[in-house]
């Protein structure tokens, strides 16, 4: 049995408001990651796998699992103070500029459709 750790990123009013939540979770692993390291990194790992009371193999997935949703945090949310955010809800609630290239475009026939 593993954990999984579900986290939202609720928007209320301009405040982001962060709830986690911890699921027990039943999954089958079947894909494999190896890795080559030297024996120092390796000591440094087991050690800390040891003060964390887990498994080697555990910890440095969860520790990458834990250091990949990070990076990958980046690149699905923003956070804005409240001017930033005025000015965005200002920009998403503009009326739709036209653009005359882009209208040129969607009235040529596409190279995908039949003559």
């Amino acid at each position: 049995m593993s954990w999984q750790c579900l986290t939202f990123h609720i928007h209320y009013g301009i405040e982001l408001i962060k709830t986690t939540f911890f699921m027990a979770t039943q999954t089958t692993k079947t894909a494999k990651l190896d890795i080559r390291l030297s024996m120092a990194t390796k000591d440094t790992l087991s050690r800390a796998a040891t003060a964390a009371h887990s498994s080697l193999s555990q910890f440095v997935l969860e520790s990458a699992l834990s250091r990949a949703e990070e990076m990958l945090v980046d690149r699905r949310s923003f956070n804005l103070d409240a001017e930033q955010w005025a000015l965005f809800m200002e920009a998403l609630d503009a009326p739709d500029r036209t653009l005359p290239r882009v209208n040129k475009l969607f009235k040529q026939q596409s190279v995908f459709e039949n003559e």
